[in-house]
């Protein structure tokens, strides 16, 4: 059998604070496999960028176990989890989080030039066939500035798979997108999934659901319920 993606083993996140300590997440178990579509929905606070955090490795959790593709994620030193997240796990933020003076393409090639793994003509094929893929080729050579808000996540997105990572996370990726962009949107991320990616999304939009073939709640920490959408 296959080992999942992603399985979290009661997992605990404990915040401390000046009058009390604040547990942002509470024992939680979750297991992803390959090519799933899972989305977290849950109110503000309820603990879904926490546990993005977790999976990411951004964060480490006070107690318990993070298994992704195939690493103990929360066993990691800072260094080793910044080199495996690189390679691992591609982040898509909802306020897409481009550099401002560098060019759609070299948005794109930034990862690849971080983990210096290939060279500048092959950072600049493979970010051009990126940006194909997400529809946006056109603009490739215009500042961020110059596209719309729904071009920009998609420069965000091609970004993110810029070092081909199994795994794609996004945190409200479309909540700052008009209705019609974001279907646009989420039209990408579903011919992600049916490419062999794992896609998991953070969202408050109970549309999306139906997108996907899991949806998890969280309320106050909590994993409160698991629903089976396909």
């Amino acid at each position: 059998m296959n080992e999942p993606m992603i399985q979290l083993r009661q997992v605990v996140k404990k915040y401390p604070g000046k009058a009390t300590t604040v547990t942002a997440l509470k024992g939680i178990d979750l297991q992803i496999n390959a090519g799933e579509f899972v989305v977290v929905l849950g109110k503000s606070g309820a603990g879904k960028t926490t546990l993005v955090n977790m999976i990411t490795g951004i964060d480490r959790p006070t107690s318990g176990e993070i298994q992704v593709a195939g690493a103990a994620v929360h066993a990691l030193g800072e260094d080793a989890r910044a080199a495996w997240r690189g390679r691992t796990v591609g982040v898509v933020f909802q306020f897409f989080q481009l550099l401002p003076t560098l060019t759609v393409l070299q948005n794109v090639m930034l990862p690849m030039d971080l983990a210096g793994r290939t060279s500048i003509r092959e950072q600049k094929q493979r970010a051009l066939h990126l940006l194909d893929q997400v529809g946006i080729v056109e603009h490739a050579h215009k500042l961020p500035s110059a596209v719309s808000g729904g071009q920009q996540q998609r420069v965000a997105i091609a970004r993110a798979l810029a070092n081909d990572p199994p795994i794609l996370i996004g945190d409200e990726p479309t909540g700052s997108l008009d209705t019609a962009t974001a279907n646009e949107v989420w039209g990408t991320f579903e011919a992600l999934v049916a490419q062999g990616k794992t896609l998991l999304i953070v969202t408050h939009d109970k549309d999306v659901v139906k997108r996907a073939g899991r949806a998890i709640r969280l309320a106050d920490g909590e994993m409160v319920s698991v629903d089976e959408m396909r």
